[in-house]
């Protein structure tokens, strides 16, 4: 139609599109973006060394060809050393790499709940492309001094021995040490289990992990619902090790989003030992100078930083925890060696895993001597106070008996009556792997074990017996039960009825007087 036949509407219309794409074009001004493009001069295994970017910021993150990545952490003089998050077979000597103007991030957000992730954000499962809310920075400060609240609530492992004589409180870093296939990880994944219908948001970290081993977890998790509310990071054993290096901190930084939410956050490193190994080779690779045993310096430095981001965070900044539990592996019962006691001296307690008990068959095989815990007793609940007391001071008295009565010494009554209370102990703190036990079940436990309920039973029917109390337990009144994780504790009536009950559900086990 021609233009003179429209209608005048049509033609006003017109007139302003035309109008409005002229004023955008003569507006337009093209602007000449900057970009610093530097070369590849050598390339090794998991480490390329670049030239041609003199304004790149340390740990800043560099783009090489084929979309691969990599971590600026040597600014020399001339060169700059780069940690490469993943395969260097396509990257060679003269290749372009570019500068990002940011530095590692990962994403975070609800959407990951219940997903399997790699440390550079990147599905691994098949759900599908993740979907987060934002992204935050793989390595930020810790918290100010003046944020932290006091650890005074408990985070419940569901492990006896744990709960009632090495407590742990939401906030706080609890190492878990041991001799390699002594169950260090079985601990981890039984505190995750049991924060079902808790609350808590639970973060698993594979740092250079078999394939099977994480496989196995992940098939635990899902198996007993837990993956509702626990996110996956892994880095397997064959992965580069920058990505060993950075899983561990991608995991901290979405748990510290949950965090500053208001959540309750548990975050399992597993384990540090090969976050250390991963460091050391990519320092060695970078000609950074070893030290003791030999690690790098500044070995210490990478896992405090990372742990000292673990705390509680005051109510009116919404009062979130975010609770570690690294893991590392000693190597001949030797807690002394370097890695081992940097961690001990970072963290807030340690639950030694012996070998020795694990050869006997005592599961969970951690040694209550050997183990402290330097701030959950004032997060536990006061009925646990107000029996485990008594419980750690028996059951230290019976090891030390114990050690003597193996030369077949003679014994009076009084120590061969601290010696079967001292193994009917041991009995009721052993537990089978993935069987969290509840808050009711276990005061009622120990209040039946301190009072001496136990010690009629025979110790091949200890097991049997633990179950009838149990199941005797989800008998108890409403009110009795909610006193047990409040702050007043128990009253006489309270124990009174839990050790009638008791004794009515252990009085089939006992043997004839």
């Amino acid at each position: 139609m021609p233009y003179q036949q429209l209608s005048d509407e049509l033609r006003t219309t017109v007139e302003r599109a035309y109008g409005e794409m002229s004023r955008a074009r003569d507006a337009f001004a093209p602007r000449l973006t900057p970009r610093e493009i530097g070369t590849v001069t050598s390339i090794s295994n998991a480490i390329a060394k670049v030239s041609g970017l003199p304004g790149t910021g340390f740990e800043e993150l560099l783009r090489f060809p084929g979309g691969l990545q990599g971590v600026a952490f040597n600014l020399d003089e001339g060169e700059i050393g780069v940690v490469l998050l993943g395969e260097c077979g396509q990257v060679r000597t003269g290749d372009q790499v570019e500068r990002t103007g940011r530095v590692m991030d990962v994403p975070v957000g609800e959407g990951l709940i219940g997903r399997v992730i790699n440390p550079l954000g990147q599905p691994l499962d098949d759900q599908g492309p993740l979907v987060f809310q934002s992204r935050l920075p793989i390595e930020r400060p810790a918290r100010p001094i003046m944020d932290r609240a006091p650890v005074t609530v408990p985070l419940q492992t569901g492990v006896k021995v744990i709960d009632a004589l090495i407590p742990i409180g939401r906030g706080q870093r609890e190492l878990i040490l041991g001799d390699r296939q002594t169950g260090k990880t079985t601990i981890a994944v039984d505190t995750i289990l049991n924060q079902r219908d808790q609350n808590v948001v639970c973060i698993y970290c594979a740092i250079g992990q078999r394939a099977s081993a994480v496989a196995k977890v992940i098939g635990t998790l899902q198996e007993k619902g837990a993956l509702e509310y626990t996110l996956v990071v892994v880095s397997e054993g064959n992965d580069p090790p920058g990505l060993k290096y950075i899983a561990p901190y991608a995991a901290t930084s979405i748990a510290e989003y949950f965090m500053e939410q208001g959540r309750d956050v548990l975050i399992v490193f597993d384990d540090l030992t090969n976050h250390a190994r991963a460091y050391r080779e990519l320092s060695l690779l970078l000609r950074r100078p070893p030290g003791r045993e030999a690690f790098p310096g500044d070995i210490f430095y990478i896992h405090s930083r990372l742990l000292e981001r673990a705390t509680r965070l005051r109510d009116d900044l919404g009062g979130g925890s975010l609770t570690a539990l690294p893991i590392v592996e000693t190597e001949a019962q030797n807690i002394a060696a370097y890695i081992p006691t940097n961690l001990i001296s970072i963290t807030d307690g340690q639950l030694y895993i012996s070998p020795a008990l694990f050869e006997l068959g005592v599961l969970p095989a951690i040694d209550v001597g050997k183990s402290v815990s330097r701030v959950g007793g004032k997060a536990q609940f006061a009925a646990y106070r107000a029996i485990a007391g008594d419980l750690k001071l028996a059951y230290a008295q019976f090891e030390e008996l114990e050690t003597f009565a193996r030369f077949g010494t003679r014994m009076d009554e009084e120590t061969r009556k601290t010696i079967e209370h001292g193994q009917r102990i041991r009995a009721c703190l052993q537990q089978p792997e993935f069987e969290p036990v509840s808050v009711t079940c276990q005061v009622c436990l120990l209040l039946a074990l301190t009072n001496g309920l136990f010690d009629k039973v025979p110790l091949e029917r200890m097991r049997a017996a633990q179950l009838a109390l149990y199941a005797a337990a989800a008998n108890l009144p409403q009110d009795v039960c909610q006193r047990f994780s409040s702050s007043t504790g128990l009253g006489d009536t309270d124990q009174a009825t839990v050790l009638a009950l008791a004794g009515a559900a252990l009085a089939p086990f006992a043997k004839p007087s």
